[in-house]
């Protein structure tokens, strides 16, 4: 009989003296009550003392003793039934590495439906406080914001007031939202701003494409006392719409000629707008934007030949108005007499009050006498108007009051002059009396009350957002001739020279070159029936002022293209009634027939865009007077241009879509939609 092999056998036996003496762990373990209480004893005790509970770590069985390899065996087996065994818990974990869907990231970004619904309605409500204020020109910070303030600002007010009308809003903002997930604090406040200014923006870019656009530049100081320009593009859209879009505004530290081209050189490329495109420029008459040599315009042309500069229409017009008050003597004398007798007679709450009394006691008594008829809105009792020179119109304003309200000032100025407060009162009073009340001043009262009131209409042609420029040189001559007439009635010998300069400076602003232009462009206003149609302009206009646009080929095509468009365009019974060339423009898209004759439609395009509104600028500076106050100067530069665009491009902001503004507003730092 064979020797019974023991479990010795079966593993390979090694030197216990060499091996890594492990300093066994107690650990505890269930009991079995099945076993008998020695054997349980015996494991018990066996575990506690000699078996390590990280099973890596433990010795193997062959380095225990003999008489002990039985029991250790049967201790491993036991432990490895219990559920809460370390071999247990970490196949548990290998489990649930394996589970991807349950890391921990995974947990954070998973969100209820309930919760991201809340989010949205909170981002959607502080979306559209903010689109609100900014098209209503608000303030959106409050003086104190905390919990217990009477007044927590503009935004969180309205937030607040728009609440009440919704219980599901009320639910999720301002305190009944997570900390994190507010939507209220200066920064979101911001951010909204920015996405909705920069879309406005991509817009604009996106309408103008490649086409040929022009800039409008204009510079002022806002509260703070930065100066600042307003960028504007005027182009003509695939539609066939003429648009003058306001697009930035720049803080300068300077208004060089170099530092204005460098700023605005930065924001067309910026939106991938070229120079190359720009067609046309059209600045004030400072010297350093239109100087021929070293100005703004000159910088342009450098780089693009035909980018021709248009002075602002109305504006050169209220600059000739001016530089004639200042320039000669006899009219500066009677404006600067005009402005102290408004100061002493409107220059305290008192004697405005005494002035509107005598004038409602002058209307009662003409009224009385049958002198003047009555009628709703007539007679309406006013003030005298001051004087400011960058104010189209107030010099004629400021002249007609003094006129309407003559004898009621003079009476005024006679009370001062009697009852003033101190010597230095009456003395004035009496002064302005004596000056009020001589033949010089009322006779250049009346002249300028003349030469203002031809200019003035010009002025408020000049002025509306639709005028066609190309009509602007008719009211041009047609003032010119008019001023002329004065002079040729037999006025004042000594006043000939004020008639005289003004002539001059109406000659000088409007130079050869922009009048040469618009002439040839005239050519193609359709106003009174395409009266001033004539082709050989148009093809001359061509060949001097746009030859960059037109290839050799087109230019010769362009003349048969002409002579269809005559017979076919000029004597259509919807062209005919037709009086500005953007009209025309429309029509010609509209009809479907600026594909047949697409090199004039491109032609009336370039004609269009360079000539240049300034109804656009003044809306800019505006905004800007409205938005940057006394109590906002502290306002930042990216604030107030994106202020600006949203207020002044309200149409545009209109058509964004909420989706559009939440998926961009939750891009812009990758945020997680909690």
């Amino acid at each position: 009989m064979s020797k019974r092999k023991t479990i010795d056998a079966f593993f390979k036996k090694k030197d216990v003296g060499n091996s890594e003496i492990r300093t066994p762990v107690a650990v505890e373990t269930n009991v079995d009550t099945s076993m008998p209480d020695e054997h349980s004893s015996k494991c018990s005790r066996i575990q506690s003392e000699e078996i390590d509970r990280d099973p890596g770590s433990r010795k193997q069985i062959c380095e225990f003793p003999i008489n002990k390899q039985d029991e250790i065996r049967q201790a491993y087996l036991k432990e490895g039934k219990d559920p809460n065994s370390p071999h247990k818990i970490v196949v548990k974990c290998c489990e649930d590495l394996k589970n991807y869907s349950r890391h921990i990231g995974k947990l954070i970004e998973k969100q209820t439906s309930k919760e991201l619904e809340n989010n949205w309605l909170r981002l959607k409500t502080s979306i559209e406080c903010a689109r609100w204020l900014a098209f209503q020109a608000c303030a959106f910070r409050g003086h104190d914001e905390s919990l217990d303030s009477k007044n927590r600002g503009n935004f969180i007010e309205l937030i607040k007031f728009t609440s009440t009308f919704n219980d599901k809003v009320a639910s999720v903002v301002l305190e009944n939202a997570p900390r994190n997930a507010k939507y209220t604090s200066p920064t979101i406040q911001k951010e909204i701003l920015h996405i909705l200014a920069s879309n406005v923006r991509n817009a604009i870019r996106e309408e103008i494409e490649d086409t040929k656009f022009c800039i409008l530049i204009d510079e002022a100081r806002d509260e703070s006392k930065r100066e600042q320009i307003a960028i504007i593009l005027r182009f003509v859209d695939k539609n066939g719409f003429l648009k003058e879009c306001f697009f930035h505004v720049v803080h300068v530290k300077d208004t060089t000629a170099l530092t204005l081209k460098r700023e605005i050189c930065a924001v067309l490329s910026c939106y991938n707008l070229h120079i190359e495109n720009i067609l046309g420029q059209g600045y004030d008459g400072a010297s350093n934007m239109c100087g021929e040599w070293n100005g703004l315009q000159a910088l342009f042309l450098k780089e693009g030949p035909y980018a021709y500069y248009v002075h602002c229409m109305a504006h050169r017009l209220q600059l000739a108005l001016v530089i004639a008050s200042r320039e000669v003597k006899v009219v500066h004398e009677f404006f600067d007499h005009l402005t102290n007798i408004i100061d002493i007679v409107v220059g305290s709450s008192k004697r405005n009050d005494q002035l509107q009394y005598a004038q409602g006691e002058q209307i009662k008594n003409m009224i009385a006498s049958n002198e003047i008829e009555i009628g709703r809105g007539a007679n309406q009792i006013g003030t005298l108007q001051r004087v400011g020179d960058t104010r189209w119109g107030s010099h004629f304003r400021s002249i007609f009051s003094l006129i309407k309200m003559f004898d009621v000032t003079c009476k005024v100025i006679n009370t001062i002059s009697e009852e003033g407060a101190n010597y230095k009162q009456r003395d004035d009073a009496e002064g302005a009396n004596q000056v009020l009340t001589s033949f010089e001043f009322v006779l250049i009262l009346h002249m300028m009350k003349e030469i203002m009131g031809i200019t003035n209409i010009l002025c408020q042609a000049l002025q509306q957002h639709s005028q066609d420029l190309l009509n602007a040189m008719h009211l041009v001559s047609t003032t010119k001739s008019l001023i002329q007439k004065l002079r040729d009635d037999g006025w004042e010998p000594l006043l000939d020279i004020a008639i005289d300069f003004q002539l001059q400076e109406l000659n000088s602003r409007f130079c050869e070159l922009t009048a040469d232009l618009l002439t040839l462009s005239s050519a193609l206003n359709p106003k009174d029936a395409f009266r001033s149609f004539k082709i050989g302009d148009i093809c001359n206009l061509v060949e001097n002022y746009y030859p960059q646009d037109f290839t050799e080929q087109e230019i010769c095509l362009l003349k048969y293209q002409l002579q269809h468009y005559e017979l076919d365009v000029t004597k259509h019974p919807d062209f005919r009634n037709m009086g500005t060339i953007s009209e025309l423009c429309r029509g010609l898209e509209i009809s479907g027939k600026s594909k047949i004759y697409h090199l004039i439609d491109r032609l009336i395009c370039l004609v269009l865009t360079l000539l240049v509104s300034i109804a656009t600028t003044e809306r800019a500076f505006l905004a800007m007077k409205l938005l940057k106050t006394r109590l906002r100067n502290r306002m930042e530069d990216e604030l107030l241009a994106d202020n600006m665009i949203v207020y002044i491009e309200k149409e545009i902001v209109g058509n964004f879509t909420m989706e559009m503004i939440k998926d961009e507003f939750y891009s812009m730092k990758n945020r997680h939609q909690t």
